[in-house]
């Protein structure tokens, strides 16, 4: 394989792409996961020349071919689920101009992915080689996780073919990741007629997104980030529950149990009783979450103690 082959196959390898991309693939939708298992499945066969085992874990669908009899020396790591919600592609459709190719999921990773395709094919022995295609990695691989850790045990190495860091360099590691979500319920009430005797979900779910950003530390380069966030029923309604999700991003492990036990222990958060002037503290709070390997729930109302401790989550590494 030269510079030059390569840049002859460029149009071959656009036009996998597209077919990949323009198979849109939220993680969140089972069945928009399972066609883009197939179109993945179709391109790698035509390009290899061999079917892919499919495995369906908790209704995901990841797919996987070995190459050669012997122990896999090589593991070629990819995903197939995007971020990007169903009719992405009426907005951001897939195009190439100007030596830029967009589309939904392009950059993460269904370039990659057909990338990976044409590298193994062009190789003179594929023997050792297996590639690995997972279809939850947006979720933090929740049902792939076992799969790919015993792909991936005694390989000599194993290569994620996501996009590369600025100016093309490669990345080596990735920061470590916990998911929480932070769940407030207050007590419903007219929001016109007495909203005094409402407990404010939405209000209390404010103080607690800003206590929780605040436990990012840049120059660690630890991310504390408040995503997802909902809450109430109608506008006409005292908010009783509400709930916000929480993006964790650590380079150590001393960082990730700094944050884990500062959620746990709510000891960073305000609540009702902080603020002056505020209602009574009747609002319950909690934490839920905590990649990856184990999960933690600590849960505090009013009046009671926190809950027992439990070990952090170990520092599991993600994009």
């Amino acid at each position: 394989m030269t510079i030059a082959s390569m840049t002859e196959a460029l149009p071959v390898l656009l036009s996998d792409i597209e077919e990949l991309v323009t198979c849109e693939s939220p993680s969140q939708d089972l069945a928009a996961v399972a066609r883009s298992a197939e179109v993945v499945a179709r391109l790698g066969a035509r390009r290899l020349g061999a079917e892919p085992e499919r495995i369906v874990l908790d209704g995901r669908t990841h797919l996987r071919w070995r190459f050669g009899a012997g122990p896999t020396r090589v593991l070629l790591l990819g995903h197939h689920d995007t971020v990007w919600p169903l009719g992405s592609l009426a907005t951001h459709p897939f195009s190439v101009d100007g030596g830029v190719l967009r589309g939904p999921g392009c950059f993460d990773m269904k370039a990659g992915l057909a990338m990976i395709f044409h590298a193994v094919a062009a190789l003179p022995s594929r023997d050792g080689v297996t590639i690995l295609v997972n279809g939850d990695e947006e979720l933090g691989s929740p049902s792939s996780r076992s799969l790919i850790e015993t792909e991936a045990a005694g390989c000599a190495a194993a290569l994620v073919l996501e996009a590369s860091a600025p100016g093309g360099a490669l990345k080596t590691e990735r920061k470590g990741v916990s998911l929480y979500r932070v769940r407030v319920t207050g007590r419903a009430a007219h929001a016109g007629l007495e909203p005094e005797r409402g407990v404010n979900a939405t209000i209390e779910l404010a103080r607690q997104v800003l206590a929780v950003a605040a436990l990012a530390d840049p120059d660690q380069g630890t991310t504390v980030t408040p995503t997802l966030m909902s809450s109430g029923t109608t506008t006409n309604t005292v908010p009783a529950l509400g709930e916000f999700a929480i993006d964790v991003r650590v380079r150590t492990v001393a960082e990730q149990t700094r944050i884990h036990t500062a959620l746990e222990r709510k000891g960073t958060f305000l609540s009702f009783s902080d603020v002056e002037g505020a209602l009574p503290n009747q609002a319950g709070v909690e934490v839920l979450g905590g990649r990856t390997g184990r999960r933690w729930t600590g849960r505090r109302r009013p009046g009671s103690t926190p809950a027992p401790r439990s070990s952090p989550p170990s520092c599991g590494c993600r994009r």
